[in-house]
């Protein structure tokens, strides 16, 4: 397959402007893939309460279940060619697989270089079940990688809560959804202040720390492998890219100061050379 070929990207739609305030962190792993490639795509915006009819409409399962066995659809799905359907790949992870083989040189080049991912979550984390865990071996050392990453930052969603915003016509939809996920009867149980709040900040810092290790190990920054991006960089990225839209702003920038201001440096560096809305 030729490198220009036209993909379709399906992402969450926030609160328009789409473009602006877009932050689904698995989308925009994808996204960064695709730039990362130099890849000729265009976006095309779903409401959270359509994500379930968009993926069985390709003959897509869910990705992952709910705590309580049901079904959790969601995005991306990135179709390969507009004329067939069964083109369809519904995960970003897959995504990133896919487009590293079929274009090996294209763009910044390896989406996979190697390199050595050791980051392991503090010990009261690992008896919970990763959110993205795989049973194949194709870059298993990212895909390993990226399941203790998104837990990371998926136990820590919570100081985000209230900063995620949808269009005014599903919100209500979207709203009841997240509670009955979590089992939550209001919107205001989602949210944490005070004491609580500094307690989930300081256990997200410490969190942190093994990746902000990674981002410092080559000085020349400001990824992993100094001057090299890598899928890696972009696993965390799509997190970074949720917090700098849905943290308050406050605390948005004492992330990006934390340990030297390696995750602000790399979201800075992510959304320059790879951020490209299209």
């Amino acid at each position: 397959m030729e490198p220009d070929a036209t993909f379709i990207l399906y992402d969450i739609a926030s609160l328009k402007p789409y473009t602006e305030n877009s932050c689904a962190p698995n989308p925009w792993k994808a996204r960064y893939a695709l730039n990362f490639k130099g890849l000729s795509y265009r976006t095309e915006w779903v409401l959270m309460t359509d994500i379930a009819k968009v993926r069985k409409g390709f003959g897509l399962s869910a990705c992952r279940n709910f705590a309580d066995g049901t079904a959790f659809h969601t995005l991306p799905v990135l179709v390969t060619d507009p004329k067939d359907p069964s083109s369809a790949i519904g995960d970003s992870f897959d995504i990133a697989n896919y487009l590293q083989k079929t274009f090996p040189d294209a763009g910044a080049g390896d989406l996979f270089p190697e390199q050595n991912l050791d980051y392991t979550l503090p010990a009261h984390f690992q008896s919970l079940v990763p959110l993205s865990e795989r049973d194949d071996d194709v870059h298993a050392d990212y895909a390993r990688f990226q399941a203790n990453v998104d837990m990371a930052f998926s136990v820590h969603t919570q100081l985000a809560a209230h900063g995620m915003r949808w269009d005014p016509e599903v919100e209500e939809a979207v709203r009841a959804e997240f509670l009955r996920r979590i089992g939550k009867k209001s919107w205001d149980e989602l949210g944490i202040e005070g004491e609580a709040r500094e307690q989930l900040k300081a256990s997200f810092e410490a969190t942190l720390g093994g990746l902000a290790a990674l981002l410092k190990r080559d000085a020349s920054g400001p990824f992993m492998l100094g001057a090299q991006p890598s899928y890696a960089d972009i696993i965390v990225g799509g997190w970074l890219r949720m917090m700098s839209k849905a943290l308050p702003k406050g605390e948005w920038e004492e992330l990006q100061r934390w340990y030297d201001g390696v995750f602000g440096k790399l979201h800075a560096a992510l959304q320059k050379r790879f951020g490209e809305m299209k």
